[in-house]
């Protein structure tokens, strides 16, 4: 069968949720094609060439942007049979399968991906089924990344004032926390499946035979399996001593595993992603995020003496969010000297709710949210104080202005942290504030998965 897999946004990274089914759906004797939207116009030659497809959504962007492109797909051929597959795969349910798809696989995906599609072969297998979320194990799989666009397309390290191709692999999927803000423990339940290293490795070999000089774990959690982990990174280096590497991990794991830190530094880990969110206590318990605001300054501490970079990501705004956190999130910010670690999308992220969301589960939280809109893929909310909101529109539309080139990324942070400031009638932050010697090393890819697509994004698929 004839099988076309898009892919819509994997965060400016080559897509591996393309690469992983397309090696299975290639070893079940299936021809396939990759098209990846975010770096390639659309190709009405390769949708008419398939007899299928598959929609990639890892991620909420993805998916918003996915219905655009099934919606796209069945205007023209409405008979093509159509799955979506991913962390996201789950979101919307009976809206999406019925309207723009007939089958949708969450989770451990490739198993069930690749059998819907054997099925396909039969008039039984072309019957809608329904929206499941897959605990199955993966087989172990080289990703088929020859017929994705070359790195130069992706993002890239930039680092000591230099730019390297970057490659992004996965040593685990799934999660063993359940903060509640997160799609993960919707799909995953508390549970992570470990990717066999060797395919890990062979997978970093073909990145690095085409030009990554840094590659990305991309894992949600890279410390939910602290044994397997050391041993990644250890194989890694030893077979690929030129190579740096990033990594993500909760703040709790940071401390916790103090002891890992200089050895990974050893093995050229030169950036850690970390989910402090806020520095707002209430909030990071509504969360059950694990950590306290108390926790943040020694995590930052504990990196930054080995020589590592941490790089912290937040979610300021969420229904809880008072009108000064943001200021507050930039003032620890600047006293961690962290600006230069910044990226001004960062700070107008607002919290999604999709379905399934244990953030529904919190006590009292129900009255905080509206009906369920499929067109966000979420629940819509407000915050009790209109100010708030106004704040979050105005530093988004400041982080989208510095995206299009208006501003300087210092610039951008500048101009956000001074509405931050407006908001609650302090003073305006000096210029010397938001300045910084040098930037710290980081991907050149400055949105975010839990940011709402760009209309940029959404009139490149919607044609």
């Amino acid at each position: 069968m004839r099988i076309l897999l898009i892919s819509t946004y994997e965060l400016g990274h080559q897509p591996l949720h393309v690469a992983w089914p397309a090696a299975a759906l290639t070893a079940a004797g299936h021809s396939v094609r990759a098209l990846d939207l975010a770096v390639e116009d659309w190709d009405d030659e390769r949708v008419s060439w398939a007899e299928a497809v598959g929609v990639s959504v890892p991620m909420h962007t993805a998916m918003r942007l996915g219905v655009q492109s099934a919606r796209r797909i069945k205007s023209s051929n409405p008979q093509t049979p159509i799955l979506f597959y991913g962390l996201y795969a789950a979101a919307t349910r009976d809206r999406v399968v019925g309207e723009v798809a007939d089958r949708a696989i969450a989770g451990e995906y490739t198993a069930e991906l690749v059998e819907w599609f054997n099925g396909l072969r039969t008039l039984e297998g072309r019957v809608s089924r329904p929206v499941t979320i897959s605990t199955r194990r993966s087989p172990s799989l080289v990703p088929a990344r020859g017929m994705l666009p070359p790195l130069d397309k992706y993002v890239c390290l930039e680092h000591e004032g230099q730019t390297r191709l970057a490659g992004y692999v996965e040593g685990s999927r799934g999660c063993r926390h359940r903060c509640r803000h997160c799609p993960l423990p919707a799909v995953y339940d508390g549970r992570y499946r470990i990717v066999d290293t060797e395919s890990i490795l062979a997978d970093i070999q073909w990145l690095a035979d085409h030009g990554a000089e840094h590659i990305t774990f991309g894992d949600p959690d890279f410390l939910n399996g602290p044994a397997h982990a050391r041993r990644l990174v250890e194989a890694a280096h030893r077979q690929f001593p030129h190579l740096t590497f990033d990594l993500t991990v909760k703040v709790e794991h940071i401390l916790s595993h103090r002891s890992i830190w200089r050895e990974m530094a050893e093995r050229n880990v030169v950036f850690v992603v970390s989910a402090f969110e806020t520095v707002n206590d209430r909030i990071l318990r509504v969360l059950d995020k694990g950590h306290t605001v108390a926790d943040l300054a020694p995590a930052v501490r504990v990196l930054r003496e080995v020589g590592i970079a941490v790089r912290p990501s937040w979610l300021p705004f969420t229904p809880w969010t008072e009108l000064s956190d943001l200021d507050d999130i930039f003032a620890f910010i600047a006293d961690q000297d962290l600006m230069g670690a910044t990226d001004p999308v960062q700070m107008g992220i607002r919290l999604l709710v999709p379905e399934g969301s244990l953030v529904l589960s919190i006590p009292g939280a129900a009255g905080r949210f509206g009906a369920y809109d499929p067109d966000v893929l979420g629940y819509r909310w407000e915050s009790s104080d209109p100010a708030v909101d106004e704040l979050q529109r105005k530093v988004l539309s400041l982080a989208e202005s510095g995206t299009r080139g208006e501003m300087s990324t210092r610039q951008t942070l500048h101009a956000q942290w001074e509405q931050a400031r407006l908001a609650v009638g302090r003073a305006s932050p000096s210029a010397s504030d938001v300045d910084w010697e040098d930037r710290a090393p980081g991907l050149t890819e400055s949105w975010f998965c839990c940011a709402e697509p760009t209309e940029l994004q959404m009139a490149g698929v919607a044609g």
